[in-house]
């Protein structure tokens, strides 16, 4: 059979270290509904920023509408650069002001690597069954699961959580 489907793929081999992060947001509460459309113009301005290691930006992934759930996809250079970008600038800001308060939102990703290593992270969700969730079991993000890199297995030392939201300030 000669099939007529364009059939393609992509060289990724420019790309050995290659992380792709998914992120979402579920509103949780009324108030969440407010919280996520304040963030999206926060999200697109640290886009708009282009911080080193970063590759493309997919934003704008509808998970449902009831209970509204949005994500979106980052790709990255490497693991460092995504770690760098995540204790600076508008991430930072952004990630301290939610661990203080998720404004009735929840907040989660998962992250991918290309040379192995996955991890995730739900804040805030709840008992939502999504993503790694749907069928891993549930653990508490402390010791080895507080930092991505741990989860990820990714080696070498992570960088220094920041001051506020360390292991030891949240718990």
């Amino acid at each position: 059979m000669k099939t007529t489907v364009d059939r393609s793929s992509v060289d990724l081999s420019a790309y050995p270290d290659l992380v792709v992060i998914y992120l979402g947001m579920k509103v949780r509460k009324w108030a969440g509904l407010k919280t996520l459309l304040g963030i999206g113009p926060q999200i697109q301005k640290a886009a708009d920023e282009w911080p080193e290691g970063l590759l493309h930006v997919d934003n704008g992934i509808l998970f449902s509408l009831f209970p509204l759930h949005v994500g979106m996809r980052w790709y990255w250079r490497d693991f460092a650069s995504m770690e760098k970008w995540t204790r600076s600038g508008l991430h930072l800001e952004w990630w301290k002001n939610f661990l203080k308060d998720s404004g009735g939102t929840g907040f989660w990703h998962e992250t991918y690597c290309m040379r192995g290593g996955i991890e995730a992270i739900y804040d805030d969700v709840g008992d939502a069954t999504f993503g790694l969730r749907a069928f891993a079991p549930k653990v508490p993000a402390r010791g080895s699961m507080f930092s991505a890199r741990s989860r990820a297995a990714q080696g070498g030392q992570a960088m220094a959580a920041p001051e506020g939201a360390g292991e030891t300030d949240l718990y």
